[in-house]
């Protein structure tokens, strides 16, 4: 457990800092001294979402594109675009 406490602007209070930037270059930085590593671990959840439901393949550049953009929506703008039929795990999966 880190010492170091941030204003996360997803959660809208202080919480637990990540411990290093999750993410590199400036982005990363505005990550790290923003967002709470609850807030990064939600968005980890989302993020995997995102990957399964539109089959997303991480190497592909237009991929990473996409799940840049959905990483800023959802951890500073706190919005979670869903699949239009996207059906959420049952209790126990």
């Amino acid at each position: 457990m880190t010492d170091r406490t941030v204003f996360c602007q997803r959660l809208q209070c202080e919480a637990e800092a990540l411990p290093k930037p999750p993410y590199p270059g400036e982005l990363g930085e505005r990550i790290y001294n923003n967002i709470s590593k609850a807030a990064w671990q939600q968005w980890l959840g989302h993020q995997t979402m995102l990957i399964n439901e539109y089959r997303l393949t991480p190497i592909d550049p237009k991929a990473r594109e996409f799940l840049v953009r959905e990483m800023e929506k959802f951890l500073f703008e706190g919005k979670e675009d869903k699949p239009e039929d996207y059906v959420p795990p049952s209790e126990g999966e």
